[in-house]
């Protein structure tokens, strides 16, 4: 994960040396070489694909790219915040240390669980979430397009929700290999026990405006970003909304930082009349340096 831009790139060389030394262990060498057991615990996770996600950043900055809007996915917003200036990449790599073990001992293992829904709409999620609630919790946990909705909650209740799912003509409902039941009330002492840490966080205004995940609402002061932030451990990630709302503000470009090109295909379900470009490697870099005319 980001080997080939930290190899190439002294910017995002320079970001995975700053990660290591603030961590104090070489989440480097994790993120180029594993091993993938440790690399997917979510306390290791969580920075990796922070730091790889700011190399990417920061090698596009150091091009001349200046972002008109941010907004990211879970995670993502992370990022975002770095992006706008609100938070600095030192102080979000440690809450994200921290957000990733929070979340990882809220809910006990095997007791949590999430769920993709392909082909059923929000409202029609929300009334098979509302019917397998009767097991336990099961609501939404991340809205990201009209047609692809992940669930998340207590097991019993999730794996009920699938086979609501898949009886009312779902086109695809399958249980995530996942850690933890992220974005849903399960994550509430997660939320908790982050307060503390973004109580002693420096939120700066932002340099632009930043789309929530918890609102999908534009925000330019630190203290709604700490609120904003906080609030979205435990509620529902609204990307679909969120894309809509950068889509009304006249947005006719997005680009994607850091592994994958999981949001890329989310917008382009959302929107086929704009472009979207990624940065996660060197061809991807000259692809979209090429599309921004940098």
């Amino acid at each position: 994960m980001g080997r080939v831009l930290a190899d190439t790139q002294p910017a995002a060389r320079k970001v995975f040396e700053e990660a290591d030394r603030v961590l104090g262990l070489r989440l480097s060498s994790l993120c180029f070489e594993g091993p993938d057991e440790e690399l997917r615990l979510t306390v290791n996770t969580q920075p990796a694909i922070l730091t790889a996600s700011v190399a990417a950043l920061r090698v596009l900055e150091a091009r001349g790219a200046r972002a008109d809007f941010v907004a990211g996915h879970s995670l993502g917003e992370y990022t975002a915040l770095v992006a706008s200036g609100s938070l600095s990449f030192d102080d979000a790599l440690r809450a994200v240390r921290k957000r990733g073990l929070y979340m990882q001992e809220a809910v006990p293992p095997g007791e949590g669980a999430m769920a993709a829904l392909l082909g059923v709409d929000i409202e029609n999620v929300g009334l098979i979430c509302a019917e397998a609630s009767s097991l336990g919790v099961c609501a939404p946990a991340n809205i990201n397009s009209p047609s692809q909705t992940v669930i998340a909650g207590h097991r019993s209740a999730v794996e009920r929700a699938v086979g609501l799912a898949k009886a009312r003509g779902a086109k695809r409902a399958v249980m995530l290999s996942v850690s933890a039941p992220f974005h849903c009330e399960l994550m509430k002492p997660a939320a908790e026990r982050l307060a503390a840490v973004f109580n002693e966080t420096v939120f700066s205004d932002l340099s632009v405006p930043l789309v929530t995940n918890a609102d999908a609402d534009l925000i330019t002061r630190g203290g709604q970003a700490r609120d904003a932030l906080l609030r979205q451990v435990a509620s529902p990630v609204r990307w679909s909304d969120s894309v809509k709302r950068l889509l009304d503000e006249g947005v006719t470009r997005f680009v994607e930082v850091g592994p994958g090109k999981v949001l890329s295909g989310l917008v382009r379900q959302i929107s086929r009349q704009c472009e979207i470009v990624n940065v996660e490697d060197v061809s991807s870099l000259e692809a979209t340096a090429a599309a921004l005319g940098l």
